[in-house]
């Protein structure tokens, strides 16, 4: 009984100790409001780490709202990391326009599409052209062209356009359409793009102004437009494409410069008035239409390595320079031309941008520029461009057949004095001095001389130079057929190599090949000729000029068929055409205009008359003297030792 009564009371006592323990616990629970007191002092350190994770996350890029581009005001975490890096522009973050969209316009000749990001144009596509493989001609697309203002702020911040969100806004003013690309700080504080379209041109007026920017914009500070572009290809052949894709500029005043063809190159010039990313046939030209850029710095790189790998892009051209600042604002009023590389369009603009066409320097240029494009243009207005080409190779010929005549009869006075020519050299063949004294002598008197065959051939070179510029850069000839060639700004390909042979290529081209054998009869009815007019004695060191000659027979036609096989069809053509009328004039003076007797007795009047010699012949007759008085002066110091 004792136990069990001591059980009951052990078992009391822990139920006592027990509630005791509860009443204490319950007495000792924090109140509702201590909880949620608690519970938001935790959210709080949450929303502060939060909050340092995005900064220092942002911190590591540079300044782009582009992982907060569907922010609302309401987000408070993200508008304070934006608020953070972009300073007072996160505003334009919180716009609809945040956004990767594009605005559309087409104008007839041009279709131009703007994107928010950045403000500038995303894609530019020539609608009336198409390129080799009738894929439309695009000169912007695919991010190959990038348009940015870099600048700093006075809450040190740097900045860059092309990673913001600009406002679009089209407008119409009469004909022309209105694009307005705003950067905004607020809704009266902004940067703003301004692009006037006019219907059916390539020149879009373009400025850029800021408003209510003074306190932001750091004036301490260069703001620097910076306009990079890759030239993409659009011919046939990426290496011929690639030899006329050249930056080009005109600075101090009208003058006209390049930057290198190849490889890579870089150059700052002052006071620049425009700058040409000049492809072959199409350009994308910035021109300072107030006041030229004060300094540019041009840079060019050539992307063509391998023609059989690298055959998306030609060059990559870039162009930076500082934007003045009045009053703390940015206003530059400028022009944009995207179209076509053709000195008729661009002429059109007052801008002196026909100038950015490798026409040639100086007499070159001036020949293309007022005789063989107008020419050319006059003719292919009412015949076929191929007819046009023959028809203004027959009339350059026919008008340079005076120089051919003139070339021709001193090669025949030189050809009836050879028998002269060779007495001479074989009674003086221990003295080449002596014999060349009297050589000149004799042509002297005579009236003959090579260089009198030499000056016409001198004569003709402008023309072929200019020529050779013309057809290349030809932008009428573009596309356009004639026999079997489908375009004769490029080359006739008649058949595909199985393989691609160093300098020649991957096909054979027969315009060069029939210009090749025409140059070869040519030089062979010529080879008689000349040879006789290089028969003088030739002097110790110097190359014999005969000999020469006949290697030239058969080199010059390789050289032709080899180098032009890539070249427009349009230049061959014109060769081979111009070649066979050569031929055809030197037929006719040989058979029915120069008399070989006739020349022979002209030349024994001549050389019975007394001649007086000029200055430039005594001094070469004096000089020949005084080196045979010191060769002979030579020979006898060597006798003596």
């Amino acid at each position: 009984m004792e136990e069990k009564k001591l059980d009951v009371n052990a078992i009391i006592g822990f139920v006592l100790i027990f509630g005791i323990l509860l009443f204490m616990l319950w007495q000792s629970k924090p109140s509702e409001e201590e909880i949620a007191a608690e519970e938001k002092a935790k959210q709080e350190q949450i929303d502060a780490v939060k909050v340092k994770e995005a900064i220092l996350k942002e911190e590591a890029k540079v300044a782009t709202p582009e992982d907060f581009s569907n922010t609302t005001a309401s987000d408070s975490l993200q508008q304070i990391a934006l608020q953070n890096k972009l300073g007072a522009f996160a505003y334009s973050t919180t716009l609809a326009s945040a956004s990767n969209n594009e605005t559309t316009v087409n104008n007839g000749v041009l279709q131009l599409k703007f994107a928010n990001k950045g403000g500038h144009l995303s894609e530019v596509k020539l609608n009336k052209f198409v390129d080799f493989d009738s894929v439309p001609i695009y000169l912007v697309k695919n991010k190959n062209a990038s348009f940015n203002i870099n600048f700093g702020t006075t809450d040190s911040r740097i900045l860059n356009t092309q990673e913001l969100y600009f406002q679009p806004t089209v407008t119409k003013k009469g004909e022309n359409t209105l694009v307005s690309m705003k950067l905004k700080v607020s809704e009266t504080q902004f940067l703003e793009y301004l692009y006037v379209i006019k219907p059916n041109d390539y020149m879009v007026d373009f400025s850029i102004k800021s408003q209510g920017l003074s306190g932001i914009i750091n004036s301490s500070q260069e703001v620097n437009l910076d306009w990079t572009q890759k030239a993409m290809r659009h011919d046939q052949s990426v290496s011929y494409e690639n030899r006329y894709t050249r930056l080009t500029y005109q600075h101090d005043d009208g003058n006209i410069d390049k930057l290198d063809q190849g490889g890579e190159d870089e150059e700052v010039e002052k006071d620049v008035e425009w700058l040409s990313f000049r492809q072959h046939f199409f350009s994308s030209i910035l021109v300072a239409d107030d006041k030229p850029f004060k300094s540019v710095m041009l840079s060019s790189k050539d992307l063509v390595e391998d023609e059989k790998v690298d055959t998306l892009f030609t060059k990559q051209f870039s162009a930076k320079t500082a934007l003045a600042l009045n009053g703390n604002e940015i206003n530059k009023d400028m022009k944009l031309y995207y179209g076509p590389t053709d000195s008729k369009i661009l002429k059109t603009y007052d801008n002196n941008l026909e100038e950015s066409i490798p026409l040639g320097w100086g007499l070159f240029g001036w020949i293309n520029e007022y005789l063989f494009i107008p020419l050319f243009g006059f003719l292919s207005s009412f015949l076929p461009f191929g007819i046009a080409i023959i028809v203004m190779t027959v009339l350059i010929k026919l008008a340079m057949s005076f120089v051919q005549y003139k070339q021709y009869l001193s090669q025949m006075k030189m050809k009836v004095l050879k028998p002269e020519l060779d007495a001479i050299r074989e009674k003086h063949k221990d003295n080449k001095m002596k014999a060349q004294q009297e050589t000149m002598a004799l042509q002297n008197k005579a009236g003959a001389s090579p260089l009198a065959g030499c000056l016409p051939a001198l004569i003709q070179m402008p023309v072929f130079y200019a020529l050779f510029m013309f057809f290349p850069t030809a932008f009428a000839l573009r596309q356009k057929s004639f026999l079997w060639a489908d375009d004769l700004s490029s080359y006739d390909e008649v058949f595909k190599l199985p393989i691609d042979i160093p300098i020649y290529g991957d096909h054979v081209s027969l315009f060069p090949i029939l210009a090749a054998i025409a140059i070869f009869f040519y030089m062979k009815m010529t080879t008689g000729q000349n040879s006789a007019s290089m028969s003088q004695p030739q002097q110790e060191g110097m190359p014999d000029m005969a000999k020469m000659m006949k290697y030239m027979i058969y080199f010059a036609p390789i050289m032709m068929m080899v180098f032009f096989n890539k070249y427009a069809s349009g230049l061959s053509l014109y060769y081979f055409i111009s070649n066979l009328i050569s031929i055809g004039i030197l037929i006719v003076i040989k058979n029915y205009v120069l008399d070989e007797d006739k020349i022979h007795a002209n030349i024994q009047v001549q050389k019975a008359k007394p001649k007086k010699e000029n200055k430039f012949q005594r001094k070469m007759k004096e000089m020949m003297e005084q080196a045979e008085e010191q060769k002979q002066n030579q020979n006898k110091n060597k006798k003596k030792k």
